[in-house]
């Protein structure tokens, strides 16, 4: 099969209000246009993105080159992240390596790298990011919205099941990669529940994780709400009843159990030793970094 490919200029991009925000990130990079993950509330597939190709996964074009030449270009070192719209362990990514080969050039030029991904893949490159901790600041995060497998398959049904999820966060913090859970988005109605958050904390304690962090809601705008409805028709009509009655059209759909939720995901944290906290999670990410780069803090 021909892989088709999206025309690029630039990739890596920085990050507008500066690395005090969103985990403490500098650039954001996307190698890939689209997803086929099939996640049935996934934001980038909303109309303002312009890519009703949603699903069908394209390289970018000169991808590498255009990423080794954007990288020269930055006067100054930082975190480049990667999985704001489009997952960049792919299955593709498995043949053409196009993440990892950005890794490679990310480390090349001395800056840190975050991940955000759904896909157990990611532990592939495990020796990669171990290389990057050397000299700069390294975040992998693993995101996590069901700790039931079978509740996976409804919502996420060509991912990596928790279980892979959580054994690639294992096999990465056995390598002294700093990783964690983003328990992100909190489906109102279906993962909002006391039994799936205190089993994605314990999950991600036994995995060897260093945090969890969360945002007790999920978002839906044009575009990503009908295709939202649509798998609710097709798997949970009720809930779908639900979400119209609590939400109409809003954009922030926030748990109505999100006091409750906040209370007991941090209280599970403490006991259990995990960073729940953004600030906390940049600081201890960042740490022992600050001499070596002006740019991490």
């Amino acid at each position: 099969m021909e892989i088709q490919t999206a025309p690029a200029k630039k990739i890596v991009h920085n990050i507008t209000g500066g690395s005090d925000e969103w985990f403490g990130l500098d650039f954001n990079m996307n190698i890939y246009r689209g997803c086929n993950h099939g996640c049935i509330y996934c934001d980038s597939r909303s109309l303002c993105y312009q890519n009703p190709d949603f699903d069908t996964i394209k390289p970018k074009e000169n991808a590498l080159q255009i990423v080794r030449d954007d990288l020269r270009r930055k006067a100054k070192k930082g975190v480049v992240a990667s999985g704001a719209m489009s997952d960049p362990y792919n299955p593709l990514e498995a043949k053409l390596n196009l993440t990892r080969n950005s890794l490679e050039l990310i480390n090349a030029f001395g800056f840190g790298a975050s991940i955000t991904t759904k896909s157990a893949l990611v532990e592939r490159d495990g020796d990669v990011f171990a290389d990057i901790q050397t000299h700069s600041p390294v975040l992998v995060k693993l995101s996590i919205t069901a700790a039931d497998d079978a509740l996976v398959r409804l919502i996420e049904p060509n991912v990596s099941t928790a279980t892979q999820r959580f054994d690639a966060i294992a096999k990465l913090s056995s390598k002294g990669v700093f990783c964690g859970v983003l328990m992100s988005p909190v489906l109102p109605f279906i993962t909002d529940t006391d039994e799936n958050i205190l089993s994605i904390v314990r999950m991600a304690k036994d995995a060897g994780a260093k945090f969890v962090y969360t945002y007790f809601g999920m978002t839906l705008r044009a575009g990503n709400r009908e295709h939202f409805y649509n798998a609710l028709d097709k798997t949970m009509p009720d809930i779908k009843e639900k979400y119209i009655k609590r939400f109409g059209g809003r954009y922030n759909c926030q748990s109505p159990r999100s006091k409750q939720l906040w209370r007991l995901l941090a209280d599970e944290c403490e006991r259990l030793g995990l960073i729940y906290d953004m600030r906390a999670v940049i600081q201890n990410y960042k740490a022992g970094y600050e001499s070596r780069q002006l740019s991490f803090l």
